[in-house]
């Protein structure tokens, strides 16, 4: 099942990585459209996957009758180190990287061939992920009620998510925000806010 299941939302959630970052570029495939396809220039953005794929996950589990909060909390700690390894394709295509800076954790790039140094933004994301995973699969074990996993996931990918933002230099923008600091911030504040409340419900049902 668990299987099964993950072929669907990775199918799934490539197509929304791609539909998310069109999206958000709409003016340029307007007018080139037949580049909505060309995947090989990029143009995938994580958080379209993820909604997607999650989607399509809970139409599948629905349908088979399994549980979602059960089986999002076995396969998001999965996530999170999937992230964290695929980061450092950003890092190969020399894209998703930072302002400059002079940090001891900067990395050299040729940009118009000029030589910069900037913020690594894939290391850091990357080694936070690794963090995320760690923590998320201690979690695991000590589960108090159906959603804690995810919810855990939730909370911390978009707390960094939110933060890590602001030195992107590649940032999807409507108007003058960033896309996926805004919606990291919704995420983090709706997220944080159902954690205490169903953790809440969990004590009062351990004390009982």
């Amino acid at each position: 099942d668990v299987l099964e299941n993950i072929i669907y939302a990775l199918f799934f959630g490539v197509i929304g990585a791609r539909l998310y970052y069109v999206l958000f570029n709409l003016k340029h495939y307007i007018a080139n459209p037949m580049e909505i396809l060309n995947f090989r220039d990029g143009g995938l953005a994580i958080y379209g996957g993820l909604i997607l794929g999650a989607i399509t996950l809970c139409i599948s589990l629905k349908i088979k009758k399994i549980n979602i909060l059960d089986f999002f909390d076995r396969i998001v700690p999965c996530v999170a180190i999937a992230q964290a390894i695929g980061r450092w394709g950003n890092f190969f295509n020399v894209e998703a990287y930072g302002i400059e800076t002079k940090s001891i954790l900067r990395m050299g790039i040729f940009k118009n061939n000029s030589y910069l140094e900037v913020h690594p933004m894939f290391l850091y994301e990357s080694l936070l992920n690794f963090i995320l995973f760690f923590i998320l699969i201690k979690l695991q074990g000590k589960r108090k009620f159906k959603g804690q996993v995810l919810l855990g996931y939730l909370i911390g990918y978009s707390m960094f998510r939110m933060i890590l933002e602001s030195f992107r230099i590649d940032s999807l923008m409507i108007f003058n925000f960033r896309v996926s600091q805004i919606l990291s911030i919704i995420i983090f504040i709706t997220t944080i806010l159902i954690y205490i409340v169903l953790n809440g419900k969990s004590s009062k049902k351990t004390d009982n």
